[in-house]
C-alpha cells in the first residue's frame, strides 16, 4: 500500500488549499480513510475522516472549514481546507485502515501546510 500526499504549501490567513491523497494497492471506495496533521512540538491529531458509508467526521477546530472526500475513479483521497488559519499550520498525513474501525495502519509521507497571518 502507498498513500502520497500533495497540495501543501504557503498560504496566508483566509485562503485555501486542497490536499490529495492519491492511494496504490488500496482502494478508496468503500474504505476507512482520514486525514491528520502534527504541528511542531504538538502531538498527532485527527483532523477528518470518511467512512466506508461516506459518513465523515470532523475536528471541532475544522468544522464548516475542511471537507473530506473521495474520488473513486482517481482512487484519490482529498482534504478542502477553506479560510486557513495560522493555527492550521501543521505536517497533513493521510492514512488508511486495512479493515474499518480498527487501527490507521496505512500512512503517507505528509505534506506541509503553512499559513502565515
Amino acid at each position: 500500500v502507498l498513500l502520497v500526499e500533495s497540495g501543501g504549501g504557503s498560504v496566508q490567513t483566509g485562503g485555501s488549499l486542497r490536499l490529495s491523497c492519491a492511494a496504490s494497492g488500496y482502494t478508496v471506495s468503500y474504505s476507512c480513510m482520514g486525514w491528520f496533521r502534527q504541528a511542531p512540538g504538538k502531538e498527532r491529531e485527527g483532523v477528518a475522516t470518511i467512512g466506508s458509508d461516506l459518513s465523515t467526521t470532523y475536528a471541532d477546530s475544522v468544522k464548516g472549514r475542511f471537507a473530506i472526500s473521495v474520488d473513486n475513479a482517481k482512487n484519490t483521497l482529498y482534504l478542502q481546507m477553506n479560510s486557513l488559519k495560522p493555527e492550521d499550520t501543521a505536517m497533513y498525513y493521510c492514512a488508511a485502515q486495512t479493515y474499518c474501525y480498527t487501527v490507521y495502519n496505512h500512512w503517507g509521507q505528509g505534506t506541509q501546510v503553512t499559513v502565515s497571518s
